[in-house]
């Protein structure tokens, strides 16, 4: 039974729909609410604002977008876990915040970490699929 969910493509649809939510969600609000992005950009000390808010939008949106779609997860993957890591050094900086600001990023960095690891998980999951169904093919 196990091995007939891990194979089907529901599930595997289901995974990365979840795993795209964060990344989906982020990039629309900073589109729809482009004067928030923008200062969200400006808070974090990023300037022009406005361009690193057209950039992160095009980030997110456009790494889920791979993801999504299973096209090139390796790429979409790769780019939003490198923004993730990013966000950490230049957003949560928790080794400069006093006390109770530099817990709090602490844990949203660690929560990063852990998504970037599941974005990794995605890309060998995508790989071995695609394997997978080379292999069906020619056996067939």
């Amino acid at each position: 039974m196990s091995e007939k969910i891990l194979r089907s493509n529901g599930f595997w649809l289901a995974a990365r729909i979840l795993s795209s939510v964060v990344f989906v969600s982020s990039g629309l609000a900073k589109l729809l609410d482009f004067g928030g992005g923008v200062s969200e950009m400006a808070a974090a000390g990023l300037h022009p604002a406005w361009l690193f808010n057209i950039g992160t939008v095009i980030i997110l949106l456009g790494g889920s977008a791979l993801l999504l779609l299973d096209r090139a997860v390796w790429l979409g993957s790769l780019v939003l876990g490198f923004f993730l890591l990013l966000t950490i050094a230049v957003v949560h900086r928790f080794w400069s915040l006093p006390d109770s600001a530099g817990q709090q990023a602490l844990y949203v960095a660690l929560e990063h970490l852990s998504v970037v690891g599941g974005l990794m998980a995605a890309t060998v999951a995508s790989h071995f699929r695609k394997l997978n169904r080379h292999a069906e093919k020619d056996a067939a």
